[in-house]
Protein backbone atom coordinates (compact mmCIF):
# COMPACT_ATOMS: atom_id res chain seq x y z
CA UNK A 1 0.00 0.00 0.00
CA UNK A 2 1.08 3.53 -0.53
CA UNK A 3 1.75 6.09 2.42
CA UNK A 4 0.41 9.22 2.09
CA UNK A 5 2.44 12.53 3.17
CA UNK A 6 0.77 16.18 4.07
CA UNK A 7 2.07 19.08 5.53
CA UNK A 8 0.06 21.50 7.41
CA UNK A 9 0.71 24.66 8.55
CA UNK A 10 -1.85 25.74 11.11
CA UNK A 11 -3.96 24.19 13.34
CA UNK A 12 -7.08 24.87 11.33
CA UNK A 13 -5.04 23.20 8.14
CA UNK A 14 -4.77 20.38 9.92
CA UNK A 15 -8.50 20.43 10.86
CA UNK A 16 -9.13 21.14 8.06
CA UNK A 17 -7.57 18.46 6.45
CA UNK A 18 -9.23 15.93 8.79
CA UNK A 19 -12.97 16.93 8.51
CA UNK A 20 -12.46 15.92 4.44
CA UNK A 21 -11.55 12.52 5.34
CA UNK A 22 -14.01 12.42 8.13
CA UNK A 23 -17.01 13.18 5.55
CA UNK A 24 -15.72 10.11 3.98
CA UNK A 25 -15.99 7.88 7.26
CA UNK A 26 -18.60 5.22 7.38
CA UNK A 27 -19.61 2.46 10.14
CA UNK A 28 -16.81 0.32 11.47
CA UNK A 29 -13.97 2.47 9.86
CA UNK A 30 -10.86 1.93 12.41
CA UNK A 31 -8.22 5.04 12.60
CA UNK A 32 -5.20 4.67 14.75
CA UNK A 33 -3.56 8.24 15.87
CA UNK A 34 0.12 8.02 16.60
CA UNK A 35 2.12 11.61 17.52
CA UNK A 36 3.81 13.11 20.69
CA UNK A 37 1.94 15.31 23.07
CA UNK A 38 1.04 18.77 21.37
CA UNK A 39 1.56 17.16 17.98
CA UNK A 40 -2.60 17.67 17.50
CA UNK A 41 -4.22 14.60 17.54
CA UNK A 42 -7.07 15.72 19.40
CA UNK A 43 -6.88 19.07 17.02
CA UNK A 44 -7.08 16.29 13.86
CA UNK A 45 -9.80 14.03 15.66
CA UNK A 46 -12.00 17.59 15.89
CA UNK A 47 -11.82 17.66 12.40
CA UNK A 48 -12.82 14.02 11.65
CA UNK A 49 -15.66 15.03 13.93
CA UNK A 50 -16.73 18.33 12.28
CA UNK A 51 -17.01 16.04 9.02
CA UNK A 52 -18.97 13.37 10.18
CA UNK A 53 -21.43 16.42 11.95
CA UNK A 54 -20.60 16.35 15.54
CA UNK A 55 -21.55 19.33 17.44
CA UNK A 56 -20.36 18.67 21.07
CA UNK A 57 -16.85 19.99 21.75
CA UNK A 58 -14.28 17.41 21.40
CA UNK A 59 -11.44 16.74 23.96
CA UNK A 60 -8.75 14.08 24.81
CA UNK A 61 -10.35 10.98 26.59
CA UNK A 62 -7.18 10.66 28.56
CA UNK A 63 -9.66 9.88 31.75
CA UNK A 64 -12.20 8.02 30.52
CA UNK A 65 -10.65 5.13 27.61
CA UNK A 66 -13.76 5.94 25.46
CA UNK A 67 -15.61 9.22 24.39
CA UNK A 68 -18.44 9.12 22.27
CA UNK A 69 -19.91 11.67 19.95
CA UNK A 70 -23.16 11.27 17.91
CA UNK A 71 -23.05 12.94 14.41
CA UNK A 72 -23.82 11.40 10.92
CA UNK A 73 -22.51 8.14 12.74
CA UNK A 74 -21.14 7.78 16.12
CA UNK A 75 -17.75 8.58 16.42
CA UNK A 76 -15.48 6.70 19.12
CA UNK A 77 -12.44 8.47 20.31
CA UNK A 78 -10.57 5.96 22.32
CA UNK A 79 -7.08 6.95 24.05
CA UNK A 80 -5.29 3.74 25.08
CA UNK A 81 -2.67 5.56 26.86
CA UNK A 82 -4.27 3.31 30.25
CA UNK A 83 -4.15 0.21 29.04
CA UNK A 84 -0.58 -0.08 28.38
CA UNK A 85 0.12 -2.83 31.15
CA UNK A 86 -3.48 -4.12 30.38
CA UNK A 87 -4.59 -7.47 29.42
CA UNK A 88 -8.37 -6.17 29.77
CA UNK A 89 -10.88 -6.06 26.52
CA UNK A 90 -12.88 -3.26 26.89
CA UNK A 91 -15.28 -4.45 23.96
CA UNK A 92 -13.17 -3.18 21.28
CA UNK A 93 -15.14 -5.50 18.92
CA UNK A 94 -18.16 -3.93 19.62
CA UNK A 95 -16.42 -0.86 18.50
CA UNK A 96 -14.44 -1.46 15.91
CA UNK A 97 -17.30 -4.09 13.95
CA UNK A 98 -19.98 -1.35 15.41
CA UNK A 99 -22.30 1.19 13.92
CA UNK A 100 -19.73 4.29 14.01
CA UNK A 101 -16.06 5.05 13.31
CA UNK A 102 -13.43 4.73 15.88
CA UNK A 103 -10.71 6.56 16.17
CA UNK A 104 -7.67 5.15 18.50
CA UNK A 105 -4.60 6.92 20.50
CA UNK A 106 -1.94 4.92 21.42
CA UNK A 107 -2.99 2.13 19.31
CA UNK A 108 0.34 0.23 19.79
CA UNK A 109 -1.08 -0.69 23.35
CA UNK A 110 -3.89 -2.71 22.25
CA UNK A 111 -2.58 -3.63 18.61
CA UNK A 112 -3.82 -7.14 19.09
CA UNK A 113 -7.23 -6.08 19.23
CA UNK A 114 -6.91 -3.84 16.40
CA UNK A 115 -8.50 -4.70 12.94
CA UNK A 116 -6.22 -5.24 9.85
CA UNK A 117 -8.61 -3.28 7.76
CA UNK A 118 -7.33 0.48 9.49
CA UNK A 119 -5.91 3.95 8.34
CA UNK A 120 -2.59 4.91 10.66
CA UNK A 121 -1.88 8.42 10.87
CA UNK A 122 0.98 9.65 12.61
CA UNK A 123 1.36 13.11 13.45
CA UNK A 124 4.75 14.93 13.75
CA UNK A 125 5.19 18.42 15.40
CA UNK A 126 7.56 20.56 13.23
CA UNK A 127 6.95 23.89 14.51
CA UNK A 128 4.79 25.89 16.47
CA UNK A 129 2.18 25.27 13.79
CA UNK A 130 3.49 23.00 10.98
CA UNK A 131 2.54 19.58 11.26
CA UNK A 132 3.83 16.34 9.07
CA UNK A 133 1.01 13.71 8.67
CA UNK A 134 1.87 10.36 7.34
CA UNK A 135 -1.20 8.61 6.55
CA UNK A 136 -0.66 4.56 5.93
CA UNK A 137 -3.82 2.80 4.42
CA UNK A 138 -4.51 -0.77 5.43
CA UNK A 139 -6.93 -1.22 2.82
CA UNK A 140 -7.73 -0.47 -1.16
CA UNK A 141 -10.89 1.92 0.42
CA UNK A 142 -8.80 4.08 2.76
CA UNK A 143 -5.87 4.06 -0.05
CA UNK A 144 -8.46 5.62 -2.81
CA UNK A 145 -9.93 8.04 0.18
CA UNK A 146 -6.00 9.32 0.66
CA UNK A 147 -6.11 9.21 -3.31
CA UNK A 148 -8.60 11.06 -3.68
CA UNK A 149 -7.77 13.76 -0.45
CA UNK A 150 -4.08 14.32 -0.29
CA UNK A 151 -2.66 13.39 -3.73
Amino acid sequence: MKVFHIKTNSPEETMEAARKLGERLEAGDVLTLEGDLGSGKTTFTKGLGKGLGVKRTINSPTFTIVKEYMGRIPLFHMDAYRLEESEEDIGFDEYFHGDGATVVEWAQYIEEYLPEARLDITITYVNETVRSIELKPNVERFEKICEELFV
